[in-house]
């Protein structure tokens, strides 16, 4: 208890809470324009937080990354474009809610549910955590390898419909994170000479260049804003958007939805790559099966946007479980927060819990602060939220790109940094004219290194017998999942054609 005393004490710090209100405000902006998204933001954020403290930095994050995925229902209710791709679910009813002439309730509930399941999510992250990080303890090179395969296994099967590219790019990760000194031997491997390349691709860059320079370019190369946009982003801009607050009888009626949408959420956001707009859908889908009203949904249900907008950020406490626990990215915003950490001297996974235990308690208060004043500023802000659409494209493609070019350069004062930040730039760019998903690349290079290594030093324990992987329950496991994820899209594919011959 006397940990969690001093946690609140250290989060009440007035430096600690202008940076989470920072970060708020900067997610609120970046989630409510359509094209950009907490991955992005987080990955342009990141190098400067580097700059402060960890506790400052990492409540600067966790700001923008809540903040963000709730903003990214305001476009989606005012235009009918979601912010983000965990908003896709609220275009549902937000935007019909809107054309009733119920924008502000609709931009009410969006928030002010957004915040009540990432409260839930993130009560769900402190009571299972610990238990789950005191069970990973004891994991030994076999556990950790076969968990990084899982990961990276689980990434490429939701990340596109061809399960082919998916092994390809993640394949494609795995090669790079292999530049550099072997882990084991110290031998240099790929690096050409280069003295730069001793340490190994660094993640951050990457990142930075393909969710920050490859969507502005993908986006410049996609740009054609028809009038008929421009006219709907002007009204709803300049629209009266009526009553912002729920009353106390759609409160009611929207009480049990949301909190179970909360906690399906939460548990669909454990699952390494299975982010938001995967659990807003499923949780729309089950509500709309459960629902007193179902012919409601799709036509303005006020039941269905909440329940949408609880998934959104519900998943982030469950992402934030699978991270902390087993250095297992939940999404793509926690495989930037991984790098974060590891930049911070912190190592995600088990120990983190025993090495580091106040800075966890640290980011799980975080969690909940950032959330209360998410609801704060997103009720007073709601009417006003709709300006930020006003915002040019091309506007946001500079500033994008100055701090891409400035974030990538602060990391490690190093010209060779933002040419690997260009060039994964360009990459990025290729995938997404390509139709490559870009997740199982970033994830084969963040977990390559841990997956070598650990494979390598449990052949070593066991003399070089692959019998040590089957031999340890839940490696088994593991490598069973692992198979069934894998065989899963060709089993259903047979039994498609099948049916389709018959």
């Amino acid at each position: 208890m006397t940990e969690w005393v001093q946690g609140f004490l250290q989060l009440m710090q007035p430096m600690v809470l202008l940076s989470l209100l920072i970060g708020v405000i900067a997610g609120a902006v970046i989630g409510a324009l359509p094209g950009l998204s907490a991955t992005m933001g987080i990955a342009i954020l990141t190098p400067i937080t580097f700059w402060m403290p960890a506790d400052q930095g990492f409540a600067m994050l966790i700001g923008l990354w809540n903040s963000a995925i709730f903003a990214g229902g305001i476009s989606a209710i005012l235009i009918n474009t979601p912010g983000t791709p965990a908003s896709i679910a609220s275009t549902f009813d937000g935007y019909a809610l809107y054309k009733q002439g119920k924008g502000g309730l609709a931009l009410g509930i969006n928030v002010i549910y957004s915040s009540i399941a990432g409260i839930i999510s993130t009560v769900a992250l402190i009571f299972f955590s610990f238990p789950l990080a005191k069970f990973a303890v004891g994991f030994g090179p076999t556990e950790y390898f076969a968990l990084a395969l899982f990961g990276i296994s689980m990434m490429i099967t939701v990340s596109g419909t061809s399960v082919l590219k998916g092994v390809t790019v993640g394949f494609l990760g795995l090669l790079l994170s292999t530049v550099g000194l072997d882990p084991i031997l110290s031998v240099k491997r790929y690096t050409m000479g280069s003295t730069d390349l001793l340490a190994g691709i660094s993640f951050l860059p990457v990142m930075i260049g393909m969710f920050g320079i490859g969507e502005v370019l993908s986006q410049i190369f996609e740009y054609k804003q028809s009038q008929q946009d421009r006219e709907a982003r002007e009204k709803a801009a300049n629209l009266e958007l009526g009553r912002v607050l729920p009353n106390k009888s759609e409160a009611k009626a929207l009480a049990a939805p949301t909190f179970f949408a909360s906690l399906v959420a939460t548990v669909v956001g454990a699952i390494p790559a299975a982010g938001g707009d995967i659990a807003s859908i499923i949780c729309w889908g089950q509500a709309r099966k459960m629902s007193k009203h179902p012919e409601e949904y799709g036509n303005g249900s006020m039941e269905g946007l909440a329940v949408s907008c609880a998934a959104n950020n519900g998943v982030i406490g469950g992402a934030l479980t699978t991270m902390l626990t087993l250095g297992i990215p939940g999404d793509s915003v926690s495989a930037i927060l991984i790098g974060s950490l590891t930049m911070y001297g912190m190592q995600p996974g088990p120990k983190m819990f025993t090495d580091n235990k106040p800075f966890v308690i640290n980011i799980m208060l975080l969690m909940i602060m950032a959330n209360i004043l998410m609801m704060i500023f997103g009720l007073l802000t709601a009417k006003a939220s709709a300006k930020v659409l006003n915002v040019k494209p091309q506007t946001v493609w500079v500033a994008v790109c100055v701090l891409c070019i400035v974030g990538s350069f602060a990391l490690n004062n190093s010209i060779f940094d933002v040419i690997v930040m260009s060039l994964a730039g360009l990459l990025g760019f290729a995938f997404k004219r390509g139709g490559f998903p870009v997740g199982p690349f970033i994830l084969g290079l963040l977990l390559g290194g841990m997956l070598e290594s650990n494979l390598r030093r449990a052949l070593v324990l066991s003399n070089g017998s692959y019998a040590i992987f089957v031999t340890r329950p839940v490696t088994l496991v593991l490598l069973l999942l692992i198979a069934t994820v894998f065989l899963y899209p060709i089993v259903k594919s047979m039994v498609q054609r099948k049916r389709e011959t018959t």
